[in-house]
């Protein structure tokens, strides 16, 4: 069969291979290319059966239309250009290029030597003229019909949210009741038992680590490990191929229907900071071959090499107008084709480099904000990378959340008894005003989180002093080693029984922390179920039992107690609220938030600065600024990381009794109602929650002085 460029050919807006119905019109960029090649392949991707030079140029777009092809066909381009490293250009039209924008990539890459643009053995400036076709990956033209018919997409609020990052792979691989054919696929994510076990947990939102198409790195192959994590990304428009169980894009569509039919949102972890292709020294792939000058920032001193920022050899030059556009062509695509609800950014802060210097008002940022699309999905940042000046924890522009690193190590610390903390686990609890309450942005700015995937999972993080790497092959040298842990006395799985109790308490002290913190919780998979990596605190290469979710503790009572703390933060509005607390009184007296010592006195410099203090309360009621018809939803909260202590409840906003509804140092659910002149004891190590019992608003009709005499004085209730 021969193909040819139809003379009819027309410039379509859309970059890639978009099927028309009768044909597929071909399209990709490269400012510095002097001719582009499309190949086409054999249906298996092993013959080439074509090579055409792309027919039409115009605004550094090369194109071409053929009629008569359509879906399944199998393509890379060829790019002749300058090789002239030192200036920056790497063309080698033996290296077959894989499409940035394909929506389907096939075949299994084959780490060779063929695969690099120079020759191995000899520095970067030599040229290698060995084919790389037969090692590398091509893109798939697609046909981008499905059937969505009855969903539609949620949305739900930032406070309604609760996040569960996941791994497809590492959720599905062991869960009992997982179909073995489906085991480590977008089918098996959206199993039944899954979604059952989210929906029961009380999930909203399910944040997967990396699903485009990524590539296991030459050095892990050759030692017998994987690219687990999948931060490797080649193909932003591609899904993964090894979560698919067969051969249609269509099983990812199929996931996120099934999510949203549950009620749960997909959020995507993406990796638009970098690519597959390393440094200068690494393959060439697609985004090196096509224009290396226009797709990475290159050293400002040396265009020879790439300016790297993210720790992985090279930095995708978002700045760059065709770049940023091929970044937000993608995340269209995947909310407009795929009805992804969000995204979180891996190292974010690469991002937003304007002449390699972090700004907030970028231009990533400003078109992600006018964008009609994006900007009313959800949009995480990993408000970091390891450039100078990378670290922007409270420096992202709305409408971005931010990871909230501060928020796990405080916590952490304050549970295991380091002095000073009070201060600090009140701001994470309040929504980490200090970062995030500035340019308007709202008390849901911050994404908290007890554990991610990189570092400890929950269990580990009581479990182990010390990092224990040796399997990821890099003598434990790989991953962080100030972990805020504790091993409560013995390093990892232990059978003293004393110790497992205590691990249990605190699991359920900082699992209660978290929900019952302003801002937007996320629980890393598997710590509800006690999981462990057995102190690996960097699985990223972990593609066995030590990455995958251990589903052993389907029985344990830690699941029942998350269940119900997530059900708590649902039932109490004043625990989600979109306006941070910052303790105001309003007009009539009223109180948004109350600091208390537990003899029941208002905090004070003193008290915050009393690095022996291991006791905080807090009184939460609705924002002074809050509508009058919101939901009055008082609670009292006592945080106490020490031994067993009396605590004073308060007389706040008229309430003189409280209730005890929550309480992690005790199995008791029936709780009695306790007078405010009586001090009640808080148990060691535990957080305990009151609530009012009684009249919580003065009479209707009363007038504002009655209003403010009554928050004052209050009155006992009957």
């Amino acid at each position: 069969m021969s193909f040819s460029f139809s003379e009819l050919d027309f410039l379509k807006p859309e970059l890639g291979a978009e099927y028309t119905g009768s044909g597929t019109h071909f399209a990709v960029f490269s400012a510095h290319a002097e001719q582009m090649e499309l190949c086409l392949f054999s249906p298996d991707g092993k013959d080439e059966i074509a090579r055409l030079p792309l027919p039409k140029r115009e605004g550094d777009i090369w194109s071409g239309y053929i009629a008569g092809i359509g879906p399944g066909t199998v393509y890379g381009y060829r790019a002749h250009g300058p090789y002239d490293p030192q200036a920056g250009h790497r063309f080698n039209p033996n290296k077959l290029l894989l499409d940035p924008y394909a929506k389907q990539v096939t075949g299994e890459l084959t780490w060779d030597d063929a695969l690099f643009g120079y020759q191995i053995g000899e520095d970067d400036l030599s040229f290698d003229e060995r084919d790389s076709a037969p090692f590398t990956v091509k893109g798939v033209v697609q046909d981008p019909d499905f059937d969505w018919a009855g969903e539609e997409a949620i949305r739900r609020p930032w406070p309604d949210t609760i996040i569960y990052e996941a791994h497809v792979r590492g959720l599905t691989m062991t869960h009992p009741k997982v179909p073995d054919r489906l085991r480590g696929t977008f089918l098996g994510m959206c199993s039944d038992p899954i979604i059952d076990h989210l929906v029961k947990l009380g999930i909203s939102a399910i944040e997967l680590l990396p699903i485009q198409f990524f590539l296991d790195d030459r050095y892990l192959l050759e030692n017998n490990l994987r690219n687990y994590w999948g931060y490797q990304t080649l193909g932003f428009f591609a899904p993964q191929s090894r979560y698919m169980s067969g051969d249609k894009i269509t099983e990812i569509k199929t996931m996120v229907k099934k999510f949203h039919a549950a009620g749960i949102e997909v959020i995507m972890d993406v990796v638009y900071n970098h690519t597959a292709e390393g440094s200068e020294k690494g393959p060439t792939l697609s985004f090196r071959g096509l224009d290396n000058a226009s797709y990475y920032i290159l050293s400002p001193d040396d265009p020879r090499h790439t300016f790297d920022t993210t720790g992985t050899g090279n930095t995708l030059n978002v700045a760059h107008p065709m770049v940023m556009r091929m970044v937000l062509d993608s995340l269209r695509y995947w909310v407009g084709v795929m009805h992804i609800d969000g995204f979180r950014f891996d190292l974010a802060s690469t991002l937003g480099r304007q002449d390699l210097e972090f700004d907030r008002q970028g231009g990533f940022f400003g078109a992600i904000r006018q964008d009609p699309i994006l900007s009313g999905v959800k949009l995480i940042a990993e408000p970091w990378d390891i450039g100078e000046g990378g670290y922007q924890v409270g420096g992202f522009p709305h409408p971005f959340r931010e990871w909230n690193d501060k928020f796990r190590d405080d916590v952490r610390r304050f549970w295991k008894g380091d002095g000073g903390m009070v201060s600090e686990v009140a701001a994470r609890v309040t929504g980490s005003a200090p970062q995030f309450n500035h340019s308007d942005r709202g008390a849901t700015s911050s994404v908290n989180l007890l554990s991610a995937h990189d570092g400890f999972t929950l269990m580990d993080t009581v479990s182990f002093d010390s990092k224990h790497n040796e399997a990821n092959g890099e003598d434990n040298r790989d991953g962080h080693s100030d972990n805020h842990s504790d091993n409560m006395g013995a390093e990892g799985a232990t059978d003293n029984a004393d110790i497992n109790v205590a691990r249990a308490r605190r699991r359920r002290n900082m699992m209660a922390t978290l929900m019952l913190s302003q801002g937007v919780p996320m629980m890393l998979a598997g710590d509800e179920l006690g999981n462990s990596q057995d102190g690996n605190n960097n699985a990223y290469c972990q593609d066995n039992e030590i990455g995958w979710t251990d589903w052993a503790g389907l029985d344990d009572p830690f699941l029942g107690f998350c269940q119900q703390a997530v059900a708590f933060r649902k039932a109490h509005p004043v625990l989600r609220q979109e306006r941070f607390l910052t303790g105001e009184v309003s007009e009539d007296g009223r109180i948004e938030i109350a600091w208390y010592k537990p003899d029941g006195s208002f905090m004070d410099d003193g008290a915050w600065n009393d690095d022996g203090l291991q006791v905080l309360g807090v009184y939460l009621s609705r924002s002074v600024y809050a509508p009058a018809t919101e939901t009055v939803d008082d609670l009292f909260v006592v945080f106490n990381a020490g031994g067993d202590c009396k605590v004073h409840l308060p007389v706040v906003n008229g309430l003189r009794q409280w209730s005890r509804v929550l309480d992690t140092g005790t199995e008791t659910e029936a709780f009695e109602v306790h007078e405010q002149d009586n001090p009640v004891i808080v148990y060691a190590q535990s957080v305990a929650v009151f609530a009012p019992k009684g009249q919580t608003e003065p009479p209707k009709g009363a007038t504002k002085a009655e209003r403010r005499r009554w928050f004052q004085f209050g009155r006992r209730s009957k």
